[in-house]
């Protein structure tokens, strides 16, 4: 049997349907419905029931893709190892991360990665919403704050540290709040997540706790978004180190209360390495991990 069409029935089992697969292998969905008649086929089986609105597996299918499932994932494990041995990273590497995560931190690495390892294509998906890993064919993912999928393989990349800030021009016009309590009476950037919008939480030197409302006129959910209003004097804004440190550093903006904590959600908040459940970790993958790191360790993010 051809390896390739039980590829395609496992994708169209993790997606839900063709045109998906179709549009990662750049075809025709009627090219994917074909390969899955061929299969019905010579099994003697129906693996999906077909509407014009939805595909739905079988019992009969489910329980093929229970048993092809893994032994795809055997063969492509015993692919990738068999490629490891040159020691030369080759292929693909499918990355996903934040916008914000993505432009500040992964992109400025990729001139020098590519340079390091040209027979390596990086294929980044930068986006808010939390990506599949499966479905998606993620190798390794960024994400932040904190992570409760126990399926799947986690290591720390950085903690998260954040931080109440403004530009100069702000403060000269508006004055500088002296005492957390003192940000109710300014106009704050906010980021639309939930408890975001509403109030930060501060914790001084010996551990007390004191929630904030905050409150503003301008909501925004990308993280560099609320970087530059805040540079262009807007008001004062919550954000996380690694976006705000090299401003702060050349003046652009002002750190406040720096003798706090402060969280919108949690102070144990960190960057992670999210991989899929999967035994070898690709050479593609380690280099790329490694370098990311080097990246981070090298900025002093």
């Amino acid at each position: 049997m051809d390896l390739s069409v039980l590829q395609t029935f496992v994708e169209v089992m993790r997606h839900g349907n063709f045109a998906s697969v179709a549009r990662e292998r750049n075809i025709d969905p009627s090219s994917v419905s074909r390969t899955i008649a061929g299969l019905e086929s010579e099994l003697g089986i129906r693996l999906f029931q077909r509407t014009t609105r939805k595909l739905s597996p079988t019992e009969a299918g489910i329980a093929y893709f229970e048993r092809i499932e893994p032994l795809i994932e055997e063969i492509q494990q015993a692919a990738a190892v068999a490629k490891d041995i040159s020691g030369n990273p080759k292929g693909t590497i499918r990355v996903t991360a934040s916008v914000s995560f993505g432009l500040k931190c992964i992109v400025p690495l990729l001139p020098k990665f590519e340079a390091k390892y040209p027979e390596l294509t990086v294929d980044l998906l930068l986006t808010d919403s939390v990506v599949d890993l499966f479905t998606e064919r993620i190798d390794v993912a960024i994400r932040l704050g904190q992570l409760t999928d126990s399926t799947l393989i986690i290591q720390q990349l950085m903690r998260t540290r954040y931080s109440v800030c403004t530009s100069p021009d702000y403060l000269q016009k508006y004055g500088k709040p002296q005492k957390p309590k003192d940000i109710e009476q300014h106009n704050c950037l906010l980021f639309p997540l939930v408890g975001f919008r509403t109030r930060w939480i501060f914790k001084d030197k010996i551990g007390n706790n004191q929630e904030i409302s905050v409150s503003g006129n301008t909501i925004i959910s990308n993280a560099i978004a609320l970087q530059q209003c805040a540079i262009s004097g807007m008001g004062l804004t919550l954000l996380p180190h690694w976006l705000i440190d090299e401003d702060i550093r050349s003046g652009k903006l002002v750190k406040l209360f720096p003798d706090y904590e402060v969280t919108a959600t949690d102070f144990n908040t960190a960057a992670w390495l999210v991989f899929p459940s999967r035994a070898y970790m690709p050479l593609k993958v380690r280099v790329f991990v490694e370098e990311l790191k080097n990246y981070i360790s090298a900025s002093k993010l």
